[in-house]
């Protein structure tokens, strides 16, 4: 059984920043591009980082130079590291990994 749990969010005020984890089991997440997804109120998931096999990564242009993502994949372990958090940065983050989806992790920058 595939399992994905996220971890690392919460209230974070804007411009502090977060490290999300993402923990798998029942798969060897060597083999699959893991990405991170978010949603926020009333608004449709959005792509935020993609991470190869090979650490590669790519971003949506709202996250591009504050977000950053990696992988370990002998802790079958992904992380997305958020820094100079913004407002708009606040929703649900989910880990994906081949076709399983965690259960999210809630992210808030609030003052």
């Amino acid at each position: 059984q595939v399992r994905l749990v996220e971890s690392g969010g919460g209230l974070v005020q804007p411009g502090g920043s977060l490290r999300l984890s993402c923990a798998a089991s029942g798969i060897n997440i060597g083999f699959y591009v893991a990405a991170w997804y978010r949603q926020a109120p009333g608004k449709a998931r959005e792509l935020v980082a993609t991470i190869t096999t090979r650490n590669i990564t790519n971003y949506s242009d709202s996250v591009k130079g504050r977000f950053t993502g990696s992988r370990d994949n002998a802790k079958s372990t992904v992380y997305l590291q958020m820094n100079s958090l913004k407002p708009e940065d606040t929703a649900v983050y989910y880990c994906n990994i081949a076709r399983f989806w965690g259960q999210g992790t809630q992210v808030t920058v609030s003052s």
